[in-house]
This record gives C-alpha cells, sequence and structure tokens, in this order.
C-alpha cells in the first residue's frame, strides 16, 4: 500500500514537485466545477429562471466556510476564493445567454 511521504523528510525539489501535482489537481477541480455551472446554467435558461440564485450562493459559501473548518484552512480565504469563482461562472452565464 502506498502511503504520502512525509514532508519533512522529502527534498525541496520533491515538495515543489507535490505542489505542482496538487496545483494540477486544483485545475482539474475548477474546470469540472465550471462546466457543472455551465450546466446549470443551461437548465436554468431552458427553464427561464434567473441567472442569480442568493439562496444557492448563499448556501455554497456556508459549504465553503464548513469545509475550510473542517480542513483547519483559513475560512476568509476559502470563502474568498469560492466568492471569485461563483462571479466567474455568473459571468460566464450571461455572457452565454
Amino acid at each position: 500500500m502506498s502511503t504520502n511521504p512525509n514532508p519533512e523528510d522529502m527534498s525541496l525539489d520533491e515538495l515543489r514537485d507535490e505542489i505542482r501535482t496538487i496545483d494540477q489537481e486544483i485545475v482539474e477541480k475548477i474546470a469540472q466545477r465550471t462546466y457543472v455551472a455551465d450546466t446549470i446554467a443551461q437548465v436554468k435558461d431552458e427553464k427561464g429562471l434567473p441567472t442569480t440564485d442568493e439562496q444557492q450562493e448563499q448556501a455554497v459559501m456556508d459549504r465553503a466556510g464548513d469545509n475550510a473548518e473542517q480542513f483547519d484552512v483559513d475560512e476568509n480565504l476559502v470563502k474568498a476564493i469560492f466568492r471569485l469563482l461563483i462571479e466567474l461562472n455568473k459571468v460566464e452565464q450571461r455572457e452565454s445567454r
């Protein structure tokens, strides 16, 4: 069974490789999220629903805060990232309508 190496035992180059891998995974997840958000926009358009859903946005922000707490990451940082993702998706949705 493979386990992640202890970061304290890794060289600087190995740690940078680990960051590169994590960065790629983050971008992959952003791409997946964007694809799903685009699909949501299509469904909203078909149903004549507005682009903005403040209740849903608040639910996303609440989840982001909960996840930040669970993983012991700065809540303000995580919420800022999600605010940016939401805004970018909204801009894309408005441009595609």
